[in-house]
Parts: C-alpha cells; sequence; structure tokens
C-alpha cells in the first residue's frame, strides 16, 4: 500500500466526526494493506509508532529539510522499515546518524507525507481513530463479528497482531487466540463513579477493594519462568526481582495474575507515587526502596483461561493460588453503607480509593468494563490559563490543550501546575478559542500566549511531587469542568492552596 494512501485516509478520518464514517475509511485502508504491513498500517492509523521509541525528539523535527518528491511513491512497508532502522541505531553518532536517516527518508516523501511523519514521530497526530474504532473497522474489513475481534485483541494484546493475522486468514484466524503465559495481555479498566451511593445503584452487592496508588503489573508464571508487564504491556521483569520471587513462591504452575506494585514505607502506608515508579526505572534501588505485589485477579491457572468465570468465583481462586498479604483488601459490600466503610478504610490507610467490582462480571481484557466502577475523591480549583495549545484531528483550528497557573501572592504572577485538553467539550473549545485569542500576547509555534485574566475550574485526583514546573508540583488526571468568566483572576486558588490540597489528601497516622 502506499504511503499516501495511508496519510489520505488519515486526514479524511480526522476531518469527520462520523464514528460510522471512520470506521468506513479504515476498513477499506484495512482491505488495501498486505498482511505484512498490518502491524505499521494499524499503529500509524492509531497515530503510533510500531516501534514504539526511535530516539527522535522535536529538536531533530524541527531542523528536517523540506520534502524531496513531488509525486508520492514511498510504501507503508518501506517508511516503517526505515523508523525501524532509525530506532536501532545505538552508540557514539547515533544522534547525528538519526537526524541523516530520518532526512534521507523525508527526502523521499511529498509535503504532506512529510506533516504526517512529523506529526506521527512527535506524537501529535491524533484524528480520532481510536482502538475500538480501528476494531470496529477490522471486523469489517475481514467479514466478522466485532466481539471476535475484540476478544482476539483481548486475549494476544496487540491489534496489530491480530490485523495481521486475520487479514492473511480472514475470520477463522481470530478462533486461534488463546491466553499464553508469558505473553501480556491488555487489562481490564475501571469506570469512574459519581460516589459510592451512585456505583452501588448500578452494581448491587459487590466487591470493594482498595485501589492501591502504585503501579498496574502483570504477572505471568510457567513452572519456573516468571515475566512481569507493565499496564503498557511492557516487560519489566528484570528491575523487579522481588516481584519474580513472590510469583515463584505461589502454590501454582501456570497463573497469569493482574495487580498492583506498590512501594510501601516501614508502617504499611504507601509512598507517593513518584517514588515507586522510579523504583520501576531502576533496579540498584532495590534495597531502599523494595516493591510489594498485591494481586486482585487471576486470568489462568493451571492450563486453564478463567477470565470469563464471573467475578466471585475469580476471587475465590484467587484466594487459593496467593496468601492474604499478597492480595489487595477485598470486602462484599451489600450496600452504599458498606461501600463507604470500605472506602474510608482505604483512605484512613493512606490509599487512592477503592473499586467496585460486580460478582458476575467476566474479566473484559482491554476495556473499560462496566463491572469495574472507581471511588475516590475528587478536588477542585479555580486556575488561571496562561497559554494554550493548538488542537489536532477533530480540533484542529480550536484551542484544545490549556496550560494552568495557580495564583503567587508573594510575587504577584503565577505558578505554573501542568496542561489539559480533557472535560472540554466542542462548544468550550469554541468559546475559549475566541476568549482566548482575545487575550493573546505572542505565539511560540503552536503554543499561544495570553494575558492571564480566564479563569476555569478544573478538577483532578491529586497534587504530585514534579521537578518539570517552577511550583514543584502538578496535577494529576487534571480535566476541564468550566469556564469561569465571572470570576476575576485575582481571585483564582493560590499555590498556597493548592499545596493545602495536596496536603489534606495525604492520610492522616494510622
Amino acid at each position: 500500500m502506499r504511503f499516501d494512501e495511508l496519510v489520505a485516509t488519515s486526514e479524511a478520518v480526522g476531518a469527520t466526526r462520523s464514528r460510522r464514517a471512520k470506521v468506513e475509511l479504515l476498513a477499506g485502508a484495512l482491505r488495501r494493506l498486505a498482511p505484512a504491513e498490518a502491524r505499521a498500517g494499524v499503529a500509524h492509523l492509531s497515530g503510533e509508532l510500531r516501534p514504539r521509541q526511535i530516539g527522535v525528539g522535536w529538536a531533530t523535527l524541527r531542523g528536517l529539510p523540506p520534502a524531496g518528491a513531488a509525486e508520492p511513491a514511498l510504501t507503508v512497508a518501506e517508511v516503517d522499515a526505515a523508523l525501524e532502522r532509525i530506532g536501532a541505531l545505538r552508540g557514539p553518532g547515533s544522534q547525528a546518524a538519526r537526524r541523516e536517516a530520518l532526512a534521507a527518508l523525508v527526502a523521499r516523501a511529498t509535503e504532506r507525507e512529510r506533516a504526517f511523519l512529523v506529526a506521527l514521530i512527535g506524537g501529535e497526530l491524533r484524528q480520532g481513530a481510536l482502538e475500538g474504532v480501528l476494531v470496529q473497522a477490522l471486523a469489517a474489513a475481514i467479514g466478522a463479528p466485532e466481539a471476535a475481534v475484540r476478544r482476539a485483541v483481548m486475549l494476544r494484546g496487540d491489534l496489530g497482531a491480530v490485523a495481521e493475522a486475520a487479514l492473511a486468514g480472514g475470520p477463522a484466524a481470530l478462533e486461534r487466540f488463546r491466553i499464553e503465559v508469558g505473553r501480556p495481555l491488555r487489562p481490564m479498566l475501571a469506570a469512574p463513579a459519581g460516589g459510592v451511593e451512585a456505583a452501588m445503584a448500578r452494581l448491587g452487592r459487590a466487591g470493594a477493594e482498595w485501589k492501591l496508588d502504585g503501579a498496574r503489573v502483570q504477572i505471568h508464571r510457567d513452572g519456573g519462568d516468571v515475566r512481569v508487564f507493565t499496564r503498557s504491556l511492557d516487560d519489566v521483569t528484570e528491575r523487579v526481582p522481588e516481584l519474580v520471587e513472590a510469583a515463584l513462591a505461589l502454590p501454582a504452575r501456570a497463573v497469569v495474575l493482574d495487580g498492583e506494585a506498590i512501594a510501601l514505607r516501614p508502617d504499611g502506608r504507601p509512598e507517593p507515587f513518584q517514588v515507586t515508579a522510579a523504583r520501576f526505572a531502576s533496579r540498584r534501588r532495590r534495597r531502599t526502596v523494595p516493591l510489594s505485589p498485591f494481586a486482585f485477579d487471576v486470568l489462568h491457572a493451571d492450563g486453564e483461561d478463567v477470565l470469563d468465570r464471573p467475578g466471585a468465583e475469580r476471587a475465590a481462586l484467587l484466594a487459593e493460588i496467593a496468601p492474604e498479604e499478597r492480595r489487595v483488601p477485598r470486602v462484599v459490600v451489600e450496600d452504599a453503607a458498606g461501600a463507604q466503610a470500605a472506602l474510608d478504610a482505604a483512605l484512613a490507610r493512606g490509599h487512592e480509593g477503592i473499586m467496585l467490582k460486580a460478582l458476575d462480571a467476566p474479566y473484559a481484557a482491554g476495556r473499560r468494563g462496566a463491572g469495574w466502577l472507581k471511588v475516590k475523591p475528587v478536588h477542585a480549583l479555580d486556575l488561571v490559563v496562561l497559554a494554550a495549545e493548538w488542537g489536532h484531528g477533530r480540533r484542529r483550528g480550536r484551542l484544545s490543550n490549556l496550560h494552568l497557573g495557580a495564583r503567587d501572592p508573594r510575587t504577584g504572577g503565577f505558578v505554573m501546575l501542568g496542561r489539559t485538553f480533557k472535560g472540554l467539550t466542542d462548544e468550550m473549545l469554541r468559546w475559549q478559542t475566541e476568549r482566548l485569542l482575545a487575550l493573546e500576547t505572542g505565539r511560540d509555534r503552536h503554543v499561544v500566549h495570553v494575558r492571564p485574566e480566564l479563569v476555569v475550574e478544573v478538577a483532578f485526583d491529586g497534587i504530585q511531587a514534579s521537578p518539570r514546573y517552577p511550583g514543584g508540583v502538578a496535577l494529576r488526571f487534571a480535566r476541564v469542568v468550566r469556564h469561569r468568566p465571572d470570576k476575576p483572576a485575582a481571585e483564582a486558588d493560590t499555590i498556597e492552596a493548592v499545596l493545602r490540597t495536596r496536603g489534606g489528601a495525604a492520610p492522616g497516622p494510622p
């Protein structure tokens, strides 16, 4: 398939808001891909690189020469191979070699292909081709039920690999996918709940588990071989020897567990999330920052896939496999009062909140299943917009990603706390674009700087330490609730209020 055809599909997908139209466009592109091109094609249509990192940053992208081709000639396979070679460059002189190799690729590209490559490599390609849409498109392309494609992706953990098999073997190829111990599958995700009452109204009797602020891990054991994978399916086995030891101590020969790994203080309370994250980055810190594994689900046990069993059955099986000290604390609650008690207990021990899980729900790997709901406190602040970035895809032409700041009464200025584009509706995007352009003071590439006058109410899950910002802290999972044009910037929250929120969210002694 010519690379230009894929680029044209991406542009067309980004230009329409109709999910049906997106599916039809993507299905047409998938049919034209050769099976060997499927992994790269699916990745690029998703706005991702197939080799996830190739060592090229914005400085290199800014210095790229103009496109060198008047007519399109590149194929998807050629572009993918070139990017893979660039990512494989290592050692002294590799940075210059990457620049040269990327310039050589651009020399064979048209201007439209060059623009696509820059956005793709820079992580700025957002055209609305999310995985759910691509799953529908693949089903349409091969004439298979969407549920069959979704299940194959769930079990394989890689939409590109499923597309390659399906384009070569048709719908029958989907039936060959099973859980393979040692190969990660995508984790089931939880949907947010408005609170314990809303959650229990949806679930009825449910399992309530502590929501640990750790790192999601999937642990695979096959005899004496153990592999540990992150939420993004990266293999981190070599960095977490204590998790390997814990898995080898379990009374099972073959098992796949879902859970969390977390750094705990001597009193059993959690360290800040950054401590856990830093520990994952370095095996050498094991002695000073050990990780503790806590399982909350089992997907495979001694030769049998169990993810289709009801949640209550899987919880009982997990209790047979993992000792209590290696399981996330769990109780079955009958009503909102019971769920609130479980939430209070988790918060009192310094954890994020609770997960409420339907007792009859299967494990919907790779999906945000309705059977899992997360409940945790939500904080809100009134912050000031300092700048905004132009959007991509369906947000093209709108100012989208907001740079947020808190007042600093000592200097009379503002302290940046992070950026967010979440929570914004089309109407909010339209309104804020007009308002912020009226406040514009200057531009820096795709960033529009503005007078600090527009206040927005921002909800977030917590405050974390961050050396990236001057205040030393940043918001976690920030999303815009509403604009506050009625509120002057002088009445926005201060950096001291932000730090008090951080302190107030931290638990007291047990």
